[in-house]
């Protein structure tokens, strides 16, 4: 019997590995991808952001509402920890103008070889295309290569992943084995349909910028990008929980001019001129909003100056599942102890983004992925221990 086999070999997963060795154990890492660190890399292909340079009730206040215990563990891996961990692994860092935290390789790759060079030196094992297929009792049982494997251990992480990018591996399938702990998945970090008209055509693929959207209590200066399937970017994924749960988008494109400002510049006499180019010249409004503004404001009322204040932006919902960065959803909370073990399988923890949580792209994501990884590996150490 091993002391420790963690599921998974993503940043949780990998980040359990490095703890609970770091304790003595004896760790092995199973993954059902051919490769390990997939969606990492993936995360890393325009820039891996590892964390937000910010202070720690700024930093936890971007994950919203969190149990006292999550949001413990979240503040023991928090940003300057996860520096050093980076700069530990000799990945020299920097902060970019938003106070995302960045490897001057600006690549995944580099990180991960540092990291599974020093997983190999503790002595950590891993194997690929192993797929858990549940349980046999009490072992663990594993489709792989070499056929059916069943492995009993005295402590086991699950570092599974979500329900998206499932040709990353995250693929959602391990719900069927613990159907009494899950909540259903739901897309976070994701974009939203829009059903465009003909004369947005010209647009698709064009940034939207210099515009502050709403949705319910949360207001972001953050970009979004016109697709052919709708909207998305980082301003959208950062309304996106708010969106998902009903939430109207709401648009202004001229953020830093008051109501008063905009009706002023509205009045002046527009002579022979469209009101398009009344709009473009009065407002100086980019070709970008004007026709957002014509999407969803024609026809134009009286009193123009409140919807290019307060723009409604209609959608038909998420995106699918599988496109989302990240998902809501997954093991609930309250099915776990406070170190993250399920109440119903002593020795069996949970870590990453198989936990039903959510975080914001920017940094939080994977800082939290670590975070939980390495409070399940310290915890699944010392349970080995006693065993």
């Amino acid at each position: 019997m091993t002391d420790l086999i963690v599921i998974g070999a993503g940043p949780a997963g990998l980040m359990a590995a490095e703890m609970a060795a770091a304790q003595g154990a004896h760790v092995s890492i199973a993954d059902a991808m051919p490769s390990v660190g997939r969606k990492f890399l993936m995360a890393g292909k325009s820039g891996l952001n590892v964390t937000k340079n910010e202070d720690m009730p700024a930093y936890l206040a971007a994950f919203g509402p969190l149990p006292d215990n999550l949001r413990a563990i979240l503040a023991d891996f928090g940003p300057q920890a996860v520096r050093r961990w980076a700069e530990g692994l000799d990945q020299p860092l920097f902060t970019g103008s938003t106070g995302r935290v960045f490897p001057v390789a600006m690549k995944a790759s580099p990180l991960l070889r540092a990291w599974l060079a020093r997983l190999g030196n503790t002595g950590v094992t891993v194997q690929t295309r192993w797929r858990w297929q549940g349980w046999q009792g009490d072992a663990l049982a594993f489709d792989t290569p070499a056929g059916a494997q069943v492995i009993r251990a005295k402590a086991v992480v699950l570092a599974l992943g979500g329900g998206s990018w499932a040709r990353l591996g995250s693929d959602g399938a391990w719900m069927q084995h613990l159907p009494d702990a899950t909540a259903p998945f739901a897309p976070a970090n994701m974009g939203f349909v829009v059903d465009w008209s003909a004369h947005m055509t010209r647009h698709l693929g064009a940034p939207v910028k210099a515009v502050a959207m709403t949705a319910g209590a949360v207001t972001t200066r953050g970009e979004c990008v016109i697709s052919a399937h709708g909207i998305e970017g980082g301003g959208i994924y950062a309304l996106s929980r708010a969106m998902r749960e009903g939430a109207p988008l709401v648009m202004d494109l001229l953020p830093d001019w008051t109501l008063a400002q905009v009706r002023s510049a509205l009045a002046k006499p527009r002579g022979k001129a469209s009101v398009t180019n009344h709009l473009r010249k009065v407002l100086r409004l980019d070709p970008v909003r004007l026709a957002l503004l014509a999407e969803f404001g024609l026809p134009y009322p009286d009193d123009l100056a409140p919807l290019i204040k307060a723009l409604p932006i209609a959608h038909a919902g998420p995106r699918p599942l599988d496109e989302a960065i990240s998902t809501a959803g997954g093991v609930r909370l309250d099915a776990l102890t406070d170190d993250l073990m399920l109440r119903d399988r002593p020795g069996v923890f949970c870590a990453g983004e198989m936990l039903d949580w959510e975080a914001p792209t920017g940094g939080y994501l994977i800082s939290a992925s670590m975070a939980t990884g390495r409070q399940a590996g310290l915890a699944a150490a010392d349970y080995a221990k006693s065993r």
